[in-house]
C-alpha cells in the first residue's frame, strides 16, 4: 500500500451563499500535530477549489479526504435517476450532468440543478414537497450506506433528502461541481487507481473518526480544544493546543485528518469486501466504511 505524508480532510456545506461558516480545512503533517489551513478564516467554495488545484499543480503527496458523497444511489435501479432519458452511467458523467444545469448558479451552489423538472422527481424537497420518485422510509441508499448500517458503522440518510439537519444531499451536489472541476487532475479512490506519487481524493464521513476515537454515537461534536486534544491522543496524535470553545466544523477537520494518517497504511480500509469494479465507477465508496 502506498505511503502518505501528508493527510487532508475537508468538512463541506452546501449551504447557499458565497461564504460558508460550515467549511473548515484541516491537514495533518508527517507526525506533527494537525493543523487548520488559514485558521479563523470563512471559506467559500471557489477558495476551497483554489487550495485543490494548488495541491493539484505541485504534485503535493497528500490524500485528501471530503465530506460529501461523489454519488448518488445507482445499484438498486441500475440508475441514477430511473425514468429519465439523460440519467448518466458513471460518476464522471453524473458531475457533469450537475455542473451543466447548476452552470449559471454563483458559488458553486446547485438550485438550478434542483428545479430541473426530471431532477426534482427524485428528492424530498421539505415537507409537503416530495418529488414522485422519492422512495418513502429512508429514501434510496448507495451500497455502501445500506451496508454500513448493516454493520452499524453509520448511519448516513439518503441522499436524495434534502430535509432536515442530517441531510447531505445539497453538500454532495455542490461537492459534485468541484469534482467535475478536479476530473483529470486529483484521482479520485476508489473510481481512480492510486497513483503512486501526487494527491489522492477519499471520501469520508466524519462521524467514523469520532468514533474511533471512543466518542459516543450521537454525541460526535467536539467543541471545546481540551475535549479534541484527547480525541487526537486516541490515534497517536500530538494535540493541538487549542483551548476552550472549537467550532465543530474545525474540529471534525482537524481530528479527521489525524484519522486519516492513522488508518490510511492499513490496507483494510482500501479493500472493503462488499466494493466491486461497478460500484467503483457508479457509486464509489467511503472511505473507513470496512
Amino acid at each position: 500500500m502506498r505511503r502518505f505524508t501528508n493527510f487532508a480532510a475537508l468538512d463541506w456545506s452546501g449551504a447557499r451563499g458565497e461564504r460558508q461558516r460550515g467549511i473548515a480545512l484541516a491537514v495533518a503533517s508527517g507526525a506533527a500535530a494537525p493543523e487548520l489551513v488559514r485558521p479563523g478564516h470563512i471559506w467559500s467554495r471557489a477558495e476551497i477549489l483554489a487550495w485543490l488545484e494548488e495541491v493539484a499543480a505541485a504534485g503535493s503527496d497528500v490524500l485528501i479526504g471530503f465530506d460529501f458523497s461523489a454519488a448518488f444511489a445507482f445499484a438498486d435501479h441500475g440508475a441514477y435517476f430511473p425514468e429519465w432519458s439523460e440519467s448518466p452511467a458513471g460518476l464522471p458523467e453524473l458531475w457533469a450532468l450537475v455542473e451543466r444545469l447548476a452552470a449559471a448558479d454563483p458559488h458553486y451552489e446547485i438550485g438550478s440543478f434542483l428545479v430541473h423538472p426530471e431532477a426534482r422527481r427524485h428528492f424530498r424537497h421539505g415537507r409537503g414537497d416530495v418529488g414522485e420518485l422519492f422512495e418513502a422510509g429512508t429514501g434510496r441508499l448507495r451500497v455502501v450506506e445500506q451496508y454500513q448500517r448493516v454493520t452499524k458503522q453509520a448511519a448516513s440518510v439518503s441522499n436524495f433528502n434534502l430535509v432536515g439537519a442530517a441531510q447531505v444531499g445539497k453538500a454532495s451536489l455542490a461537492g459534485m461541481r468541484l469534482l467535475h472541476r478536479l476530473r483529470g487532475r486529483i484521482p479520485l479512490w476508489p473510481l481512480d487507481p492510486v497513483p503512486t506519487k501526487g494527491p489522492l481524493l477519499v471520501e469520508i464521513y466524519t462521524s467514523l473518526a469520532a468514533r474511533a476515537a471512543g466518542i459516543a454515537a450521537g454525541r460526535s461534536k467536539v467543541r471545546d480544544g481540551a475535549a479534541l486534544d484527547a480525541a487526537l491522543a486516541a490515534f497517536g496524535s500530538p494535540g493541538t493546543g487549542l483551548r476552550g470553545a472549537v467550532s465543530d466544523h474545525a474540529s471534525d477537520a482537524l481530528l479527521t485528518a489525524a484519522w486519516l494518517r492513522a488508518i490510511a497504511g492499513d490496507s483494510t480500509p482500501w479493500s472493503p469486501s462488499p466494493l466491486s469494479d461497478a460500484l467503483a465507477r457508479t457509486e464509489g465508496w467511503t472511505f473507513g466504511i470496512i
